[in-house]
């Protein structure tokens, strides 16, 4: 058994094709990727979905890492995939890595972030030494029963790194540097991780998850308000209550209804939730002192 330190995805979703285009230069090219000394195994996560440039052929992939669904024994594409990854690199796999690293993009205005699913502590050390070098925002994504089987979740420690706004299907020389520099902080982090020299900066940011707002619906089930403009492009800027969020087709609007004041809209109008009736997700912006214990739990892994 071969151990390696980190697996890194693009294409999980097959119609954003930066991260797959980054992965397919550095197979090509190894000196293109400053890994900073780490191993690192390279993978398409879904090949069949890249070349029809769609999102899935069956499922969403990116759905399908729970318990259930890679025990049930269908063979939809995506569960095939997703068994074929764990039994490649997950860690009981033939060559198992410590750290997945998943490379997306989103029609969304997210800019350059970190996706955090839960509060594992390898993760939260990681996130945050990233975020203490390049100021990334992080979308910590938890208790949200309509959302789980997530890729990263299956290795010990993961993170998605988001970039956008981008259309699917382009390739964008802005989003493909952006990821670029993400991936190569988080290598950097890991590799002073492993040295014991790793640094936690002064607090951890993050934007935790507190639910999803779909579209206002008519009889038909069809949308019956659009995102307001004035919301439109607005990720990660401060929303009170009251604020318009919808724009009705007469010119009248919706107003955001919630409790407990400011909250921070992310993955505004994201195309590729349309299906999962998410218009944007809520989140609260907190403050986190650092616990030694991630710091100390990331060590533990990359030694």
């Amino acid at each position: 058994m071969t151990r390696c330190d980190v697996l890194v995805v693009g294409g999980t979703h097959g119609n954003e094709i930066n991260g797959a285009w980054l992965v397919d230069q550095w197979r090509d090219q190894q000196d293109l990727l400053d890994a900073a000394g780490l191993s690192l195994a390279l993978e398409i996560g879904n090949p069949e979905a890249r070349t029809a440039n769609r999102r899935y052929v069956d499922r969403d992939l990116n759905r399908c890492f729970t318990a259930d669904l890679l025990n049930q024994g269908e063979q939809e594409q995506e569960l095939q995939r997703a068994r074929q990854l764990l039994a490649w690199h997950g860690p009981d796999g033939a060559n198992p890595c410590r750290v997945a690293l998943d490379l997306h993009s989103t029609t969304a205005a997210m800019g350059s972030c970190l996706v955090v699913y839960g509060r594992r502590p390898a993760d939260l050390a990681l996130a945050a030494r990233v975020q203490g070098a390049l100021g990334l925002p992080i979308y910590l994504h938890e208790a949200d029963a309509a959302q789980t089987g997530f890729l990263v979740e299956q290795w010990p420690c993961g993170l998605v790194i988001e970039v956008g706004p981008v259309p699917q299907g382009v390739l964008d020389a802005r989003v493909v540097r952006q990821t670029r520099i993400a991936l190569e902080t988080c290598c950097r982090e890991l590799a002073a991780a492993r040295a014991g020299t790793g640094r936690d900066p002064h607090n951890l940011v993050v934007h935790r998850h507190l639910g999803s707002v779909d579209l206002p619906r008519d009889q038909r089930d069809c949308a019956a308000a659009m995102v307001h403009p004035q919301l439109q492009g607005q990720d990660w800027r401060p929303l009170m209550d009251g604020a318009a969020m919808f724009e009705l087709p007469r010119g009248g609007t919706v107003p955001l209804e919630v409790d407990g004041g400011e909250t921070w809209p992310v993955f505004i109008n994201e195309a590729a939730y349309a299906e999962k009736r998410i218009a944007f997700s809520l989140t609260r912006r907190e403050v986190w002192p650092i616990d030694p214990s991630w710091g100390q739990a990331l060590e533990q892994l990359m030694g």
